[in-house]
């Protein structure tokens, strides 16, 4: 099995086009010593290498396939190698790419759970607007671990596990949160038994989540922001890291706790990372700090296999 770092960053990508902190500004100028990255999203492919799982479809989807030549085989006219697409939510950052994917000559094989479906059907209806052109399909994802397998991609099965997050703010249940609004992913290979975990949202740890993360060979998971109060800090938010849904690094209970208690042997990659972050400054002393610990940061083209 293995998976390609699609995207790495969170919404907004970095830097993000709008903003003038000190990530975005040095990057923009080449003072900061850090990677242009696109909004958040993985693939993954199993037993055949022209057959992948695109999960979540990011508003960069055509720049990160046009990066990746093999996921474009050109075995007829109009040809892709996305044999179908999971959601760990119903957020713009992760479905608004479905839209450039309109283009497909057969309808898109969606995989999500049913509280994404009611936010993509009901709260910001790109389910419905997509009927108008290639048609969704989609397939049910229970958020309570059972095993499924997606269809087209040998060798792989797949668990979603219900974790605490925030739905965006035209869900249906904006204001009652409900088990599948957000979901971590565990992808075991059938034929060596080795598992991999993305959670790329993440309010707090879970019991169900935390085991599998004790299972994994690798984990990915959220690398938003570096304390809770980040953004008030900066002046860019009134919010918490954690009133809008991510577990911070550092503080108590913060990530890196979590992160530290896993076996040495685990791999450990943080995802979805902030424009405020200051990981992102590979000089930083917070990126000393998470290699002293032995954590990665993701970066578009990074690829995983077990």
């Amino acid at each position: 099995m293995k998976l390609r770092v699609l995207g790495s960053a969170a919404g907004g990508g970095f830097p993000q086009w709008n903003c003038n902190c000190r990530n975005c500004s040095g990057v923009r100028t080449g003072t900061l010593r850090a990677l242009r990255r696109t909004q958040s999203s993985v693939a993954v492919c199993g037993e055949d290498a022209a057959s992948w799982v695109l999960i979540n479809a990011s508003p960069d989807i055509l720049a990160q396939l046009a990066a990746h030549p093999d996921l474009q085989p050109a075995r007829a006219p109009r040809d892709t190698a996305i044999a179908a697409i999971v959601l760990v939510d119903g957020q713009i950052d992760h479905t608004t790419g479905l839209f450039m994917l309109r283009e497909s000559t057969r309808p898109l094989l969606v995989w999500c759970t049913d509280a994404a479906g009611a936010d993509l059907t009901r709260g910001n209806p790109i389910f419905a607007v997509l009927q108008h052109y290639c048609g969704i399909e989609q397939r049910p994802m229970k958020p309570d671990g059972r095993e499924f397998a997606i269809d087209g991609v040998a060798g792989i099965r797949w668990r979603a596990l219900a974790v605490p997050g925030k739905p965006g703010p035209y869900s249906p249940h904006r204001e009652s949160p409900v088990p599948g609004d957000n979901v971590a992913l565990v992808m075991r290979d059938t034929r060596t038994q080795r598992s991999m975990v993305y959670a790329p949202g993440l309010g707090a740890m879970e019991e169900t989540l935390w085991q599998a993360m004790q299972e994994a060979e690798c984990v990915l998971v959220d690398g938003t922001f570096w304390t809770d109060e980040e953004m008030i800090t900066l002046g860019l938010s009134r919010k918490r890291a954690r009133e809008i849904g991510h577990l911070p690094q550092s503080g108590s209970g913060g990530m890196l706790e979590w992160l530290e208690r896993l076996s040495p042997a685990t791999r450990r990659i943080l995802i979805h990372v902030n424009n405020t972050n200051p990981i992102l400054d590979e000089n930083s002393a917070e990126r000393a700090e998470l290699a002293r610990r032995g954590i990665e940061v993701a970066w578009d083209g990074l690829e995983l296999e077990v």
